[in-house]
């Protein structure tokens, strides 16, 4: 899995928290304050030793009735305004930043009324996500969870307490590195898109086309509800995002008995992205299944209980993950959980993971018309594409996902931090332009993105980017020819871009010569070219509308 190494930390509180900073320092350098309850301070001067360490992610812990100082009621509401007033001007313009919740806990809770307490952290958690949402490399960290998860008594110390403002156990120091562990790691990596399941003995306990001689296990008692809750997990996680995949050695029509009218599956047919029920090679069916999703081969997490299976994928698939599965099936849903931490969870999900698996079943749609059409020229036209132009500050995390993840159709293959978008979306010498496309089978979602440098003397393409999921439908020529009269008429007589060569992006080396650009320079790390926008050639393309968001 591709991953960045984050080697600096900072770790803020408003209380002791010398010890979880020593508890990390084997593993990341870690900013350590003198003191505490000045993180505020800290972050309000830019001259302090927190920027001179220059942490690449920051976690804020907050103790809730230190933060309060001790108030309820309309008081306890009047600091929490103060204090996210004041985070908005220290908010930190680099790095990404964790703020967690706050749990409240101090001997004066046991006599606050319940209605009181749930109001106050209420109150604080709507404040925070409202935050998060106005920043863009902001994201909450639900500290009340891990006091949940231990329960209070567990949780806290009231000995470590008196004797340094210490609030934790050392349980919940534990949990507290645990968590920012697993953030650092989702910050790190990649996650994977495709999680290819078997079904018999997977999905569900015993085989398919069996049942009449053994009952298959899958129900709301005993092992049947571990396969049940397996299949709840897995329904979350494509509602996070994740494309599921049937990969199984079964007869279709008993496979999709069970799928399509079993009344205890969670997961029906349109759950699934793509399917592959036959008895050919698992591997065979996962790299026609690669091709067919237009995803490399290293997108994709094979589960299956056979361990026959699971290692002639391993052996002749080395980019695909292939996890454990457990030896006791009441493991699954705590093995799927772990899965999905390990290889699928993102720092924030948008509409257009939300969207997935949609967009991959009307793909299908596409490439049956394809199919039938004429001519490549008769299916474009009768796609009837739309293109929408959309504001790129609106769509922050979307514009992060597409110029980070997209490797095919990515000519430069620059990684952007949130920070530097944000940064470029607010410059005048910076164009960020970021696309939608819609068809007659529905919204392909946000799929294309251009930056412009127009800080010297001919603007130049810095970037461009399209997702996968449209390659090929000519959709580039539009996008250009569009950036191209825009610079027209702002006066610009030239346009510069380049291609970055790389091991992934091969598919776009000829981009620029194919839209009539004159390379002025090549060597083996790639090509710079220009063109003079009064001279660009006619392209031909099938765009039925252009729309700019609010048009």
């Amino acid at each position: 899995m591709e991953k960045r190494e984050i080697k600096r930390i900072a770790v803020l509180s408003n209380v002791n928290v010398n010890s979880i900073v020593r508890m990390l320092q084997d593993e990341f350098d870690v900013y350590q304050p003198e003191g505490y309850g000045n993180e505020l301070l800290l972050l309000l001067d830019r001259n302090s030793g927190y920027y001179r360490f220059e942490p690449e992610i920051t976690f804020l812990w907050l103790d809730g009735m230190e933060l309060l100082y001790h108030k309820t009621g309309e008081e306890a509401a009047a600091r929490m305004e103060e204090w996210f007033a004041m985070l908005e001007q220290a908010l930190p313009d680099k790095g990404i930043f964790f703020l967690s919740d706050i749990y409240l806990w101090g001997p004066e809770v046991s006599i606050m009324e319940e209605q009181e307490r749930l109001w106050i952290e209420g109150e604080f958690r709507a404040r925070l996500e409202a935050f998060c949402k106005r920043h863009g490399n902001a994201y909450p960290l639900f500290y009340s969870r891990l006091v949940a998860r231990l329960g209070e008594q567990q949780a806290y110390s009231s000995a470590t307490w008196y004797l340094g403002k210490i609030p934790y156990s050392q349980a919940m120091q534990q949990e507290m590195c645990r968590l920012m562990r697993e953030k650092t790691d989702i910050c790190s990596r990649v996650p994977k898109k495709v999680l290819a399941l078997d079904l018999d003995n997977t999905l569900w306990g015993g085989l398919a086309g069996e049942a009449d001689r053994t009952p298959l296990l899958l129900s709301e008692e005993h092992t049947g509800l571990a396969y049940k809750n397996l299949q709840r997990v897995l329904k979350m996680m494509e509602e996070q995002g994740v494309l599921l995949a049937v990969v199984s050695k079964n007869n279709e029509k008993d496979a999709l008995e069970v799928i399509e009218n079993h009344p205890h599956m969670v997961l029906r047919r349109e759950d699934f992205a793509a399917m592959r029920i036959n008895w050919e090679v698992k591997a065979d069916n996962l790299r026609e299944m690669a091709e067919e999703m237009n995803l490399g081969l290293d997108s994709f997490v094979f589960f299956d209980d056979s361990p026959a299976e699971r290692e002639q994928v391993g052996q002749f698939l080395p980019e695909v993950a292939v996890p454990d599965f457990p030896q006791n099936p009441r493991m699954l849903p705590e093995t799927m959980i772990d899965i999905y931490k390990r290889f699928f969870e993102k720092m924030a999900v948008t509409n257009e993971d939300k969207n997935k698996t949609a967009q991959y079943a009307a793909n299908v749609k596409r490439e049956e018309l394809q199919k039938t059409s004429a001519d490549f020229s008769s299916y474009l036209i009768q796609l009837q594409m739309r293109i929408e132009e959309v504001d790129a500050a609106s769509h922050l995390e979307r514009l992060h996902q597409l110029v980070n993840k997209t490797n095919q159709f990515n000519l430069t293959t620059i990684r952007y931090t949130m920070d530097e978008l944000l940064e470029y979306i607010k410059r005048q010498d910076k164009w960020i332009r970021l696309y939608g496309v819609k068809d007659k089978f529905g919204d392909n979602g946000l799929v294309g993105a251009l930056i412009v440098d127009l800080s010297e003397e001919f603007p130049k393409i810095e970037e461009f980017v399209l997702s996968c999921r449209v390659m090929g439908r000519l959709i580039e020529r539009a996008i250009v020819d569009h950036l191209e009269e825009e610079l027209l008429e702002k006066g610009c007589e030239k346009l510069g871009a380049s291609y970055v060569k790389t091991a992934k992006n091969a598919p776009v080396s000829g981009l620029f010569e194919e839209l009539g650009y004159r390379v002025l320079k090549e060597d083996a790390e790639g090509k710079l070219y220009e063109i003079a926008l009064e001279e660009r050639p006619k392209r031909v393309y099938y765009i039925e509308e252009w729309m700019r968001k609010g048009d």
